[in-house]
């Protein structure tokens, strides 16, 4: 979906005087101007956070704050720019899941570097400890985003240690 095709959909295109001007319009037009290569990376990044807060069939409000900090801090977003691309994340991870799981982790994977895919699983795991607890189904999307992403099973490892408190199976004192 374009972003024309996006304002004529929430009804802030040009049937509107060309004058008014509403956040929402400046806001997708921030958007807009950012640089495409760079908006490319927030987008997969947003879709695989929501991938992860999905997994378990419910995004808790915890994820979806958590998800939007974390697109703040990593995208280098405004907190209205961040609800927006989260709000997207969301709703497409809904229609398009499945198929597009894999086609946006593999199109992440192919533009990003070895660090910044370990970054995003840093970021899946705070998205599923954001509730102070990691379920079963979204330790599995982790680790199949991750190994779709190609990262050694030794930093996966350094990675669930991190968050081992919050995985399935432990105690919350631990």
């Amino acid at each position: 979906m374009s972003v024309r095709q996006l304002l004529s959909w929430l009804g802030v295109d040009g049937a509107r005087d060309a004058q008014e001007s509403t956040p929402l319009r400046e806001l997708i037009e921030t958007l807009d101007r950012l640089d495409p290569a760079r908006a490319r990376y927030l987008a997969r990044f947003a879709y695989l956070l929501g991938r992860v807060a999905h997994a378990d069939r419910e995004v808790s409000p915890e994820e979806t704050r958590a998800m939007e900090a974390l697109v703040v801090r990593e995208g280098g977003l405004t907190a209205d720019q961040a609800t927006v691309v989260i709000g997207l994340a969301k709703t497409s991870n809904m229609f398009f899941g499945g198929t597009a799981d894999y086609q946006v982790a593999l199109e992440f994977g192919d533009a990003a570097t070895y660090d910044e895919k370990m970054s995003l699983g840093r970021c899946l795991f705070a998205v599923a400890s954001s509730d102070r607890q990691i379920s079963m189904a979204e330790e599995a999307e982790i680790h199949r985003i991750l190994n779709q992403l190609r990262i050694l099973p030794e930093d996966l490892t350094k990675l669930r240690v991190e968050h081992g408190r919050y995985l399935p199976g432990r105690s919350r004192g631990v």
